[in-house]
């Protein structure tokens, strides 16, 4: 066994025990908003404000700026050393931050009308529409927080350390959840509260990897802003990248713009994305951030077998915890959905919308996951413009899905349509990358490993679905379904586990080997 596979699953497994921690908490957060506000018109204004800085921030964090940034920063840093590296990140610390201190102060003036761009059925409700307005005047500076968080987790990344950039989340739901607290114990209105926790959590959030890059030596200096040959690189590539990131925007517009036309459809689906982001969030985050720099720097050395082993390690680890994920969400999301958010001012017909939504969410779980896999593959090369083709593709049919669907079936034509195009987009995506030759082709463990991954989460499903049939009237009782909760998800986890180890579907001794301690920077 090589080191450079447990070099990798160290990374994903420290990125994924932190980002785990945030999804937690976040479930904690959402719990508390659904106890308090329900699918009221306090819970979708705040959703809806609290989407806008979120969606402009796929253009300029974690999106497109980060997809091109990371690539580059790496390669400098592996063939130009730290301090061209550090010169490279404060270009283009200059550009982002003025670019979005000018779009931060535009959003503020036209917030009615981004509000009416995203939520147009709340033209018609001047309660919702105007809490909405507000809440967004106030959250939407986290734009410009969290690109800098962005920009600076890439740096840290590239260097190696994960811990901090996958904590940082932690800090949004530890304040967001102490605002809920403060406001229900001194009588504030629970919907601003929240509001002015996300503005405070960005400052957090951005000071927290700030100190981070300090003390691994780069401290980066605000700059005057300069279209200097490595920043018009990165504006060159990062441009399709935007456009692509736009594209998935585009798509959550779509959504949203429909379910405002649905009366408590934006909480539902809300309620109902935070369940399927957990698995996507823990696996699919911890697969992006890794891979991307170890792609990166495969390729910079000409290590064209590593680069595709690194994949091939990341398709397993990624399927290994996602299938089964999967399986579970589509075979009881009642009893998890009641049990987690039923009570207070989310009543039993919210829990069996927002239930349906996450079975719909839970089929396109893998291919959305899967994605965080192929993609590097695309950025590591440069190629920002393929993945932005496969995206347009992918929209167009999510949103006929979704528009036409909306007629027929309602809102639940939303999350079908999004997970019918995470499939398309990634048969699009593996069928584009084979002008990389055998880069992404399976190698002979993933071509074992993945039909048993499939086979023991299926078998897992099944088992659940029974299992939840039988204690159906522990799931009835309210001080009783949290035990029965319990015993699914356990007794889930023990057989999955269990059907795994019996048909080979992962290997022990290199999953033994990326749990110990090891060379994984903690920060």
């Amino acid at each position: 066994m090589t080191a450079r596979p447990i070099r990798l699953l160290r990374g994903f497994a420290t990125v994924g025990a932190w980002t785990m921690g945030s999804r937690v908490l976040g479930f904690l957060r959402d719990v508390m908003i659904a106890a308090l506000l329900g699918a009221g018109p306090a819970a979708e204004a705040f959703f809806v404000a609290f989407r806008l800085p979120n969606m402009f921030r796929r253009f300029f964090a974690e999106g497109a700026f980060n997809m091109a940034f990371v690539p580059l920063f790496a390669k400098r840093l592996e063939g130009d050393g730290a301090e061209a590296a550090r010169g490279f990140a404060e270009e283009a610390l200059a550009a982002l931050f003025w670019t979005l201190l000018a779009l931060t102060a535009l959003a503020l003036l036209a917030m009615p009308a981004l509000v009416f761009l995203l939520a147009a059925g709340f033209a018609d409700d001047p309660e919702r529409f105007g809490l909405a307005v507000i809440y967004g005047r106030v959250q939407f500076p986290y734009l410009l927080c969290m690109s800098l968080t962005a920009l600076l987790s890439g740096v840290l990344n590239a260097l190696g350390r994960f811990a901090v950039p996958a904590a940082a989340p932690i800090l949004l739901n530890v304040i967001l959840i102490g605002a809920m607290a403060l406001a229900a114990a001194l009588a504030w209105p629970v919907g601003a509260a929240l509001a002015w926790g996300v503005f405070a959590a960005g400052f957090a959030q951005a000071g927290l990897v700030w100190i981070a890059a300090e003390r691994a030596g780069m401290r980066l200096r605000l700059r005057r802003p300069r279209l200097t040959p490595g920043v018009r690189r990165l504006v060159r590539l990062g441009v399709p990248g935007a456009i692509s990131g736009g594209v998935t925007q585009i798509n959550l517009v779509i959504g949203t713009v429909i379910a405002s036309f649905f009366t408590g459809a934006v909480a539902w689906l809300s309620y109902a994305d935070r369940l399927y982001q957990l698995p996507l969030g823990v696996v699919g985050v911890a697969v992006g951030v890794v891979l991307l720099p170890e792609l990166s720097r495969r390729l910079r050395a000409g290590d064209a077998g590593g680069a595709r082993d690194a994949a091939a390690r990341a398709s397993e680890f990624a399927l290994a915890l996602t299938l089964p994920a999967s399986a579970a969400l589509v075979a009881i999301p009642g009893p998890i959905v009641a049990t987690l958010f039923e009570r207070g001012a989310f009543t039993a017909d919210d829990a069996a919308a927002t239930a349906a939504a996450v079975a719909l969410f839970g089929l396109g779980l893998p291919a959305f996951v899967l994605q965080k896999v192929v993609q590097p593959a695309y950025f590591a090369r440069e190629d920002m413009v393929t993945p932005l083709r496969c995206a347009v593709w992918a929209m167009a049919a999510n949103t006929a899905i979704s528009a036409f669907g909306a007629l027929a079936v309602g809102w639940l034509a939303i999350p079908l349509g999004t997970s019918v195009a995470g499939w398309l987009n990634m048969w699009l995506l593996l069928r584009g990358a084979r002008g990389f030759g055998d880069a992404l082709a399976p190698d002979a463990a993933l071509r074992r490993r993945a039909p048993r991954l499939l086979a023991a989460s299926a078998l897992m499903g099944a088992a659940l679905a029974g299992a939840a049939w039988a204690l159906a009237g522990w799931l009835a009782d309210p001080l009783l379904r949290w035990a029965a909760l319990a015993l699914l998800v356990g007794g889930g986890g023990a057989l999955y586990a269990g059907l795994v180890a019996l048909l080979g579907g992962v290997s022990r001794a290199e999953l033994r080997a990326a749990l110990r301690r090891g060379p994984a920077k903690a920060d």
